[in-house]
């Protein structure tokens, strides 16, 4: 008999921490006992010596915070020159940044909150690729609503738009309404971005949906800044979509300027008429002061100085190119390898992750596990986590890889 509990139903059986840091909490702790472990579990970026990246302009920013600002709540929906900040830094046409309101959000994950409790009804589904941030689902979920997918890649590997306008129409027509959620650039997990053909047919559908009911996007910004320069393509399409769907961005500080921890972000909604721009403020506002009620004062000061002050936003960004160019060496490397060894995976020109399809993850996992290197197993895939992979490590980490997945094959 299971023992009795006070908890409702639906709480009862959750678990209670995160698969991925789970995993991660299992190399760590083989680690400590004296094996030779590789960790490509965990979205964090760290230096080949084992050490979280992070950018010293960054603490020089925090310093600069007087203590009382930093002790004080924060507005609601956040400070007026942090949010004016995000806005510039996103977008580079004034006609963008005056149709563009914001609130601040407890990193991205904040921001996937608001837009899913803010253009669905409770019991509708959010539709987002086969392979996703798994929190996508427990957020929609915990807030009483459903996820559904879209198959990410057809069968020549390309975009999956067919499948994607199939399961829009599907939704529109059982629900009045789709919230679509996309990760790119460098999609998390399978390290996928967008081109321009892929955006040109992704408009055609969202602008072919959008005719039959109210259409949202989210665009999660997750990892843009550290996105190869020839994969930032969505701000030549926005025009076309300006208008006709609500147009939405998660915006974070945690990958952006390595500050994780701080829960640092913004979800900003892309809104041409007046008044529903101002509905979409207060509902986000709204949305704060029921969950969080406000957001880190402190990191969103210190954001706010990275961003508008001259000096400081100078020496971040030259602080995070040498991390960008840290990153891309792994990235090539890891590429160069994998193609050696015949791995199939999705087109990989930047990011955190990157997916290796397998016909048995686990197994695949389980295989790479006994030689020491640990992986996320997904559905179909497993996950690598090529930021927190020293690139001196990207050949034995693709060896173990490629004998694993001919173990899964049989």
């Amino acid at each position: 008999m299971p023992e009795p509990t006070r908890l409702i139903q639906a709480s009862a059986a959750r678990g209670g921490d995160d698969p991925i840091f789970a995993l991660h909490a299992e190399a760590m702790a083989r680690r400590a006992q004296g094996e030779d472990v590789l960790n490509s579990t965990l979205g964090a970026l760290m230096n080949d010596d084992g050490t979280l990246a992070i950018l010293p302009s960054v603490y020089e920013a925090i310093r600069q915070v007087p203590p009382d600002l930093a002790a004080a709540y924060a507005p609601i929906s956040g400070p007026q020159r942090f949010l004016d900040a995000v806005v510039e830094d996103l977008f580079e046409s004034a006609e963008w940044r005056g149709a563009a309101v914001a609130a601040a959000t407890p990193g991205g994950t904040g921001a996937c909150h608001h837009a899913i409790v803010n253009f669905l009804e409770p019991g509708q589904k959010l539709l987002t690729s086969n392979y996703f941030w798994g929190p996508y689902r427990i957020i929609a979920e915990h807030t009483r609503r459903g996820l559904a997918t879209f198959p990410m890649f057809a069968a020549d590997g390309s975009f999956g738009t067919e499948a994607l306008e199939r399961e829009m129409s599907a939704l529109m027509k059982s629900q009045g309404r789709v919230l679509l959620v996309l990760n790119s650039p460098c999609h998390n997990p399978t390290g996928y971005s967008l081109d321009d053909e892929d955006w040109g047919r992704l408009t055609e559908v969202l602008l072919s949906v959008a005719k039959k009911g109210p259409v949202a996007i989210l665009f999660d910004f997750a990892y843009a800044k550290f996105a190869r320069p020839e994969s930032l393509r969505w701000h030549k399409h926005l025009g076309q979509l300006f208008g006709h769907v609500t147009i939405l961005f998660a915006w974070t500080a945690s990958k952006a300027f390595a500050q994780y921890g701080s829960r640092v972000g913004a979800c900003v909604a892309l809104e041409p008429d007046p008044e529903e721009r101002t509905r979409i403020k207060n509902a986000l506002g709204y949305s704060c002061r029921g969950t969080w009620s406000n957001c880190n004062h402190l990191g969103m000061l210190a954001v706010a100085e990275l961003l508008v002050d001259p000096a400081l936003r100078a020496r971040s960004e030259a602080e995070r190119a040498e991390l960008i160019g840290l990153l891309h060496r792994r990235v090539e490397a890891f590429n160069d390898a994998a193609g050696s060894e015949g791995l199939s995976y999705p087109r990989y020109e930047g990011g955190f992750f990157v997916a290796v399809f397998t016909p048995d993850p686990a197994c695949t996992a389980d295989s790479m596990k006994a030689d020491g290197v640990f992986v996320v197993p997904l559905s179909g895939a497993v996950r690598i986590a090529v930021c927190s992979t020293p690139q001196r490590d990207v050949a034995r980490l693709v060896t173990a890889l490629a004998k694993g997945v001919r173990k899964a094959g049989g």
